[in-house]
């Protein structure tokens, strides 16, 4: 028992003297345990502001371990230094993997034991004292950076989110300002703020879930970052969030691309998880920006109307949607309309549907029985017999008011029950 009391004073008294000749060097072993860092964590050699901070860092945490060791103060009252606090803040402002943050921890302790483990070596310790020693520092050094890193990823992880919410009100700030064109744009300025390529190809979307959660927003942005991936967007597609399942998106390109409506609908076919998403028009510059996106908010309009679901793809450029967008502004009256043109073609019952298609293909084929029954996979007699059963629904010819006939079908085929007759009492 003796001994052992013994062997403890002659170890904290050797402890007390490595600790108070490095507190007299704090700077430079903090110089050097930075540079250790910079030469072997790319990330942290950011710009002049930020390696100050990794520098009053180290230091602060040097200095601070130093002290423990000194006076033989227990870790666990310890809290991280502000400058280390502020190192970690700046780290998430700049979107340094909390990885980078996590290794500068690690490695500077494998560093500060070296530089204690050269002090110890210049002193004479009997071997008993000193293996005591080794272990007593080895273990507070352990137990420091255990703690001071939690505190710091935990910082690090609350300045993340706050910082990315506050950048993300920013963006939709002046995303919306851009949309009122209200005022002159410096598009390069504004392009930079927002870090997204505006004088480029634009193709807007509007992506929601039908019932939103509280993970609605962050499944929404992952999906639309593969699905940008997935169709060759050729820089980050720009996300807005607009409520709690909905969310503005913009697919950049540098050129027109091919076929990118029809990769869109491969993509929410072949993935799990696919929102609704109604497709504004390509166009290009700071105009098309607002265009695409205009064109993106009626397809999504009738889309609501109609309630469609997840995994659902509706574009503007679809045959007869831009028309149904434009005339069902007013629901209520488009219904009157809709029953005066077809009469009881207008009736909500599935075989009147099925006629109401047929006649709308046929119409839209230039009356061609053989192209429509091509694109229905119907016989040309059923085609005609379909046609003239709609034609006898209707209860006069089509041929004097055809094109009010095709924009109340157009209507009937994008809005649904909510432009039909009800046959329920």
């Amino acid at each position: 028992m003796t001994s052992t009391r013994h062997d403890d004073v002659d170890a904290d008294r050797y402890i007390e003297a490595i600790a108070a000749r490095m507190s007299e060097r704090v700077t430079d072993v903090s110089v050097s345990i930075r540079e250790f860092l910079e030469s072997d964590i790319a990330e942290l050699r950011g710009d002049v502001r930020t390696g100050e901070l990794l520098g009053a860092s180290v230091e602060a945490n040097v200095g601070t371990i130093l002290h423990a060791l000194r006076y033989d103060l227990p870790v666990a009252g310890i809290h991280a230094p502000p400058a280390a606090v502020e190192y970690a803040r700046r780290l998430a402002q700049q979107a340094v993997p909390a990885t980078a943050l996590i290794r500068a921890y690690r490695l500077g302790q494998r560093r500060m034991t070296e530089l204690v483990f050269a002090e110890l070596r210049a002193l004479t310790i009997p071997a008993a004292e000193r293996i005591t020693v080794v272990e007593r520092i080895t273990a507070m050094l352990f137990e420091y950076i255990d703690r001071i890193t939690e505190q710091v990823v935990a910082i690090y992880a609350e300045e993340r989110e706050r910082w990315l919410e506050h950048q993300n009100s920013l963006r939709a700030v002046r995303v919306r300002e851009i949309l009122a064109g209200h005022k002159s744009i410096d598009v390069e300025a504004v392009g930079e703020t927002i870090r997204y390529p505006l004088r480029w190809y634009h193709l807007a979307l509007v992506a929601w879930y039908p019932e939103g959660d509280g993970d609605a927003i962050a499944r929404l942005q992952r999906v639309i970052g593969d699905l940008a991936e997935s169709v060759g967007a050729e820089s980050a597609p720009l996300i807005i969030a607009i409520d709690r399942a909905t969310t503005w998106a913009w697919l950049p390109y540098r050129a027109e691309p091919a076929d990118v409506a029809a990769r869109i609908r491969a993509f929410a076919t072949a993935h799990r998880d696919t929102p609704a998403i109604a497709l504004g028009t390509l166009a290009a510059g700071l105009d098309g920006f607002r265009l695409s996106h205009r064109a993106a908010q009626r397809a999504r309009s009738v889309a609501m109307v109609r309630g469609l679901s997840a995994a659902t793809v509706v574009a503007v450029d679809d045959p007869g949607l831009a028309a149904a967008g434009l005339l069902g502004g007013n629901l209520p009256e488009a219904r009157e309309w809709v029953a005066e043109v077809l009469g009881d073609l207008a009736a909500d019952t599935d075989n009147d549907s099925r006629l109401r298609d047929t006649l709308r293909v046929f119409l839209r084929a230039g009356s061609s029985y053989k192209a429509a029954s091509a694109e229905l996979d119907l016989h040309v007699n059923s085609v005609k017999y379909r046609i003239s059963r709609a034609i006898a629904r209707r209860g006069r010819p089509i041929a004097d008011d055809r094109l009010d006939v095709e924009l109340a079908l157009l209507l009937c085929h994008w809005y649904g029950p909510a432009v039909l007759r009800s046959t329920t009492s």
